[in-house]
């Protein structure tokens, strides 16, 4: 198969995708990859040749890469995640309406462009974290104890956020000071702990914990929610139960056993058979199909097969070699 990565600059010496990389050319896979952040692309010929059997995305929120993938994606390409699952989880504000409203347990999200704003959410909501709605890896994640602590007014035409964007603001949920990190390989999932950002003196050994049933359904929920394949969810275990802090496409799968050749295996998988999502597009077709023949029965056409959305994912032994 032939595979094209888009990678942000910052990415350029991480493990993933470099080592997911490296699996699949050891398996015979061509595999090209872009630097969005310093690299000349002729986007228009380079993507609409459609020479590449699925686009893949590694890069930071904001990042130029999201903006190709969805290029490709706009063409009829197959991306990794797909286009319009990445576009849900990396605005964290949006991110937040599409889970409450599908009864995900996520903290009441409150968002504004200037932090001094979140001085009217009732004292008795305090203490807050506060973050960038378009932020990534825990950075400018701030813990306010009360509103007296909030940063100063900005001027007047001054940035809003740390990089001028919009930021959220939830109630802060008391737990012991280690972050739940489960991750999704196109529905396997495993479950490892870490330090959380907001308590870097709360001594965390990363591993791999074993996963409740009540933490693999939300995860699991999360997925068909949003339309991802290959994700990561972070959970807090507060004193009414599992609370979503935030949710990663593409995350660094930290902790997972083979995590290279497991991902690696699932990306193939999802380049052959389709996303979560652009299968669940494809269904929503057919059923649009179904409907116009029932209401004009006088030219019936062809049966047309309804793919699964959920599909079984073969293990990476099966799938690792061969074109």
């Amino acid at each position: 198969m032939r595979l094209c990565f888009l990678v942000e600059e910052q990415y350029r010496h991480d493990g993933m995708p470099l080592e997911v990389i490296h699996q699949l050319r050891a398996w015979d896979h061509q595999v090209d990859v872009v630097w969005p952040g310093r690299s000349l692309i002729r986007i228009s010929e380079a993507i609409q040749a459609g020479s590449h059997d699925a686009w893949v995305l590694k890069t930071v929120s904001g990042g130029p890469g999201l903006t190709l993938l969805e290029a490709a994606a706009s063409v009829g390409l197959t991306t990794v995640n797909d286009v319009r699952a990445i576009r849900g989880v990396r605005d964290k504000a949006l991110a937040a309406v599409i889970a409450r409203s599908k009864g995900l347990p996520v903290p009441v999200t409150y968002a504004a462009a200037r932090p001094e704003e979140f001085a009217e959410i009732p004292e008795a909501e305090f203490p807050l974290v506060v973050k960038p709605a378009d932020g990534s890896s825990g950075r400018a994640v701030r813990l306010v104890a009360t509103p007296d602590r909030l940063p100063a007014p900005v001027e007047p035409g001054g940035p809003a956020g740390p990089a001028g964007g919009l930021l959220i603001a939830q109630p802060y949920v008391p737990n012991s000071g280690t972050d739940l990190k489960v991750y999704s390989v196109a529905g396997e999932l495993y479950a490892t702990e870490r330090c959380s950002p907001l308590h870097p003196a709360h001594a965390v050994r990363e591993r791999q914990v074993p996963l409740t049933p009540e933490v693999a359904r939300i995860t699991a929920e999360i997925g068909d929610v949003f339309g991802l394949d290959l994700y990561g969810v972070d959970i807090l275990l507060g004193p009414d139960g599992p609370v979503i802090v935030d949710i990663n496409d593409f995350p660094s799968f930290r902790q997972v056993p083979d995590a290279a050749a497991r991902v690696s295996a699932a990306v193939l998988d999802l380049a052959r058979h389709g996303t979560r999502g652009r299968v669940a597009s494809v269904r929503e077709v057919s059923l649009r199909e179904a409907s116009v023949r029932e209401a004009a029965p006088a030219a019936p056409a062809p049966p047309f097969a309804v793919p699964s959305v959920l599909r079984p994912v073969r293990p990476a032994a099966s799938i690792g070699g061969g074109r």
